[in-house]
């Protein structure tokens, strides 16, 4: 049995991560149906197009010392103050370097509408250079709470000054503008929050020690971001804007039920795992219990999606974005997965693998490529049905890289998920034929989610699953607390 002190810490993480998550996604939920009502598809496709050169800088100025500093045995104020020094700097010459190659970004897609607001986008990655160490900081010491609340306040201001800008007429202008006051609240709330401030000794130093360990995750993150969004560059590249956004909404709705399970789990994983990475038995024990919540969630959440794609889409921003439907349903099967993976990056990075991890991402990234080269004469669907299949496909090669050698069997594994998973197509499969008779569209969307949850969590309840039942036990100790 798992010490009380790092199970509540677990419990407190989890619970801090999935109320910031779920509320930042109900927020999502509500400014991106305003802002879908206002905005056409074309708006979506211009920001889309951007999104992968915004992420490629974030990451080479973060430079993977976010996890160096969370994984060090012993840190001081000059770690944290080179860091600092290191990001801000770098931000600034990467933004110089996009500014003047923004013309060759937007030669590339064909749009020279692209130039303007491509150096505008790219301001974010310079605001938030500033606020990388901060946020290591709340990271490391499990600061869920600080940081939910970071979140949740920097997406409030930002979704209404989206909204008001895209009332106003100003189209993409709206959404780029959006992203770039979330990124400045937040950074503002992490300084706000984080007790450590920087100061003008500069010495870069400390950093040699970490960048072994960092340029691995750096490069692992490049690959990720261009795995994440390499149908945004192949799709801005074959296909229009038009196309691309009803993609990119799809992407962004399904995107949401991911973020909420996978910001939950992400916030807590690699600090636990990292602190009990002396002990195999007790690493195995974590995160085999990591693995069955996230499960328990992930499945029903992302299916459940999937089921009311069509309803919801209707509902919330009308039938003129019901070409994204499919591309939302596609995308919540490969995303009831990521979450699970995302578990299993978060052990290999505990261990201080970085190189494991960067390789094992460069592999998928080469394999998504041959795959939607292999696949895109057939289409867009078949190009993102290749997507889809390639990230499931490779999990047990994440599970062999994670537990190779370590007493963990990937068939171990799939019995701890594969009753979630089961149980939950199944729901869903039932709640679809028991609903398919409701004619009117909001009657169906209530119908669905009613009967999927009493479904699930019937049968949650019938057999006994220990994961529900130490969920709600956690929740009516909250209550009574």
């Amino acid at each position: 049995m798992e010490p009380s002190s790092l199970k509540e810490k677990t419990a407190k993480g989890l619970f801090w991560g999935g109320v910031s998550n779920g509320i930042q996604q109900l927020l999502n939920l509500l400014f991106g149906i305003f802002l879908a009502r206002l905005l056409s598809s074309e708006d979506y496709g211009m920001v889309a197009v951007l999104s992968i050169f915004s992420l490629l800088a974030n990451s080479l100025q973060e430079s993977g010392f976010t996890a160096a500093l969370v994984n060090k045995k012993d840190i001081s104020a000059r770690d944290y103050n080179a860091v600092f020094w290191f990001n801000v700097g770098f931000g600034a010459c990467l933004y110089l370097l996009l500014f003047f190659a923004s013309p060759l970004i937007a030669r590339f897609y064909g749009n020279p509408e692209l130039v303007p607001l491509a150096r505008y986008s790219f301001l974010g990655f310079l605001i938030s250079s500033s606020g990388i160490a901060h946020n290591a900081y709340l990271f490391r010491h499990l600061m869920t709470r600080q940081k939910a609340m970071s979140s949740v306040f920097a997406l409030f201001v930002s979704g209404c000054t989206g909204v008001a800008l895209a009332y106003g007429g100003f189209a993409y202008w709206g959404i780029a503008t959006q992203t770039l006051v979330y990124i400045g609240v937040q950074t503002a709330c992490y300084w706000y929050f984080s007790p450590w401030r920087p100061t003008f000794s500069i010495d870069f130093s400390p950093l040699r020690p970490m960048f072994g360990f960092s340029f691995k995750l750096l490069l692992t993150n490049i690959f990720n971001h261009v795995n994440n969004n390499l149908l945004n560059v192949v799709l801005g590249r074959l296909y229009s804007a038009r196309e691309v956004g009803f993609y990119s909404q799809g992407c962004k709705w399904s995107g949401m039920g991911q973020m909420c399970i996978l910001g939950m789990v992400n916030g807590v994983a690699q600090p636990v795992l990292a602190g009990v990475s002396g002990d195999l038995d007790r690493q195995r024990r974590v995160f085999r219990k990591l693995l069955r919540f996230v499960a328990f969630v992930s499945f029903p959440a992302l299916l459940g999606l999937a089921l009311v794609a069509q309803e919801l889409t209707v509902i919330a921003v009308t039938e003129k974005w019901l070409p994204s439907v499919p591309f939302l349903q596609m995308m919540c099967v490969s995303g009831a997965f990521v979450p699970v993976v995302g578990l299993y990056q978060q052990l290999v990075i505990s261990r201080g693998r970085s190189d494991v991890f960067m390789w094992n991402i460069i592999a998928t990234g080469l394999l998504l490529l041959a795959a939607v080269f292999v696949v895109h004469p057939w289409g867009i669907e078949a190009i993102v049905w290749a997507y889809v299949a390639v990230n499931i496909a490779w999990l047990p090669v994440w599970h062999w890289l994670a537990w190779h050698g370590m007493g963990f069997r990937f068939w171990q594994a799939l019995w701890d998920m594969a009753p979630y998973a089961l149980i939950a197509a199944g729901v869903m499969i039932a709640t679809h034929f028991l609903t398919a008779s409701i004619g009117n569209v909001y009657g169906r969307l209530l119908g669905k989610i009613a009967v999927a949850v009493l479904l699930y969590m019937g049968l949650m309840w019938a057999l006994g699953a220990a994961t529900f039942r130490d969920a709600l036990n956690y929740l009516r100790k909250k209550n009574i607390e």
